[in-house]
């Protein structure tokens, strides 16, 4: 899972430009970040691909109120509703954007352009129609705080049990996942403005735990030595991972669902 996917990003600050409360060239510079450029083909009333700036004018235009993030995965659809032509993009782009009030939805594509040591990365965001309902499985921000650190706290205690001494990686970071709740907020900028703190609060966390399970997962088995306890060390870390995504897209997507909270 990305730590800040760009699904997020256009979302949080698509929402910052929808309240009026950042200028659309900002919005779309942060929204870009890293990137060379981003554009979206497939907009209603346009022949070719356009800008960041726009698009997201023309989608409020559109009747767009509000941004969604989804962030599904195989057997569990987090964010989407339909219908099954997006839903299969938006797996296999592993994120998308829901446009509240216009039935449109955006799945990024992204390529790799430039000459070997100068690679640069542009994304097109597919403008899609999506189905007007409920999304798929989104909690709420107090639900997925809470969802959090309960998982968390399982996990470490399965993690630390599996790993000989306690010092293997896995159980190294699900502890400091799990320490990481009683930590105060960096200051970084992890949300556009508008957002709740305790949306920031809950997305940085959500951020750090999905980045740790997937150090985890990548740095082999640690001081496990069956197959028994290997398969059982999956086990913890797969719903610590699903939480994780939920909660990412709660933070996200709360400006939206919750306002006012």
């Amino acid at each position: 899972m990305l730590s800040e996917p760009r699904a997020g990003r256009l979302a949080a600050w698509g929402n910052a430009l929808i309240a009026h409360m950042v200028s659309p060239d900002d919005a779309a510079v942060a929204i870009v970040g890293e990137d060379a450029v981003h554009r979206v083909e497939g907009l209603p009333g346009e022949d070719a691909p356009v800008g960041l700036t726009l698009a997201l004018g023309r989608l409020r235009a559109l009747g767009a109120s509000g941004l969604r993030v989804a962030l599904p995965a195989p057997g569990h659809p987090l964010g989407l509703s339909g219908p099954p032509e997006f839903n299969a993009r938006a797996l296999d782009a592993e994120e998308a954007v829901i446009c509240e009030g216009a039935a449109l939805g955006l799945v990024p594509e992204v390529y790799e352009a430039g000459p070997e040591g100068d690679v640069h990365v542009e994304v097109v965001w597919h403008c899609l129609p999506v189905r007007e309902a409920p999304p798929a499985d989104v909690p709420s921000l107090g639900e997925a705080e809470r969802e959090l650190a309960e998982a968390l706290r399982d996990a470490t205690e399965v993690l630390t049990r599996l790993d000989v001494a306690g010092s293997g990686p896995v159980a190294e970071a699900a502890v400091s996942a799990y320490r990481a709740r009683a930590e105060r907020s960096s200051g970084r900028e992890v949300l556009a403005p508008g957002y709740p703190p305790r949306a920031v609060r809950v997305l940085e966390l959500a951020q750090r735990v999905g980045m740790l399970v997937s150090l985890a997962s990548e740095n082999g088995h640690g001081g496990a030595v069956s197959a028994s306890e290997m398969a059982a060390r999956g086990e913890a870390l797969r719903p610590v991972e699903r939480v994780a995504r939920r909660a990412q897209v709660a933070a996200y997507n709360s400006v939206v669902v919750e306002p006012g909270r």
